[in-house]
């Protein structure tokens, strides 16, 4: 993975009622997918997928003005627990519709139409991007190197978020 020229402070939350920090491998990538790019993770937590707590969580990482992308995995299919959608999409300020397409397209190449079961999404809020993916590790490393990868770099052309999120407008 390249080196992002401007390095971000990113927090990982990882929604799951069975997996624990040990054996949490989407998290884990995650945090190395970031740290290879030249980002800080500066915040990790895993808690159980209760659309309550995911607010609670969330919302005091946007109100932390060193927190500037917030990478959350779990959560966006459709068992009763599934909730992530739900939970945080109130909380944007604004929305990335193409986020989401994009993910299905990149995922339909690796899994068919089985994609069709994600509802990742995006989101800004207070100046944090937000990037709701699916718990496994292969869709969390779909979506990083398909697409937040490049957006979450400075040097990335035509554009990218990062001017959002360091107020360089």
């Amino acid at each position: 993975m390249s080196s992002s020229a401007t390095s971000l402070n990113i927090a990982i939350l990882t929604l799951s009622d069975t997996r624990t920090l040990d054996n949490d491998t989407s998290g884990d990538y995650l945090v190395e997918a970031a740290r290879s790019s030249g980002h800080q993770v500066v915040a990790r937590e895993l808690i159980k997928d209760d659309i309550y707590l995911q607010r609670a969580v969330v919302s005091q990482w946007i109100a932390d003005k060193q927190i500037q992308v917030i990478l959350v995995t779990g959560g966006t299919g459709f068992t009763h627990r599934d909730s992530t959608p739900e939970a945080l999409s109130v909380l944007f300020d604004k929305t990335v519709d193409g986020f989401g397409e994009l993910f299905r397209y990149l995922s339909f190449q690796e899994i068919g139409t089985a994609t069709i079961q994600s509802r990742a999404l995006a989101g800004f809020a207070n100046s944090t991007a937000i990037f709701c993916l699916p718990g496994s590790t292969g869709a969390c490393r779909t979506a990083w190197e398909g697409i937040i990868q490049s957006q979450l770099d400075s040097t990335f052309k035509p554009c990218n978020f990062v001017k959002h999120l360091t107020g360089e407008l």
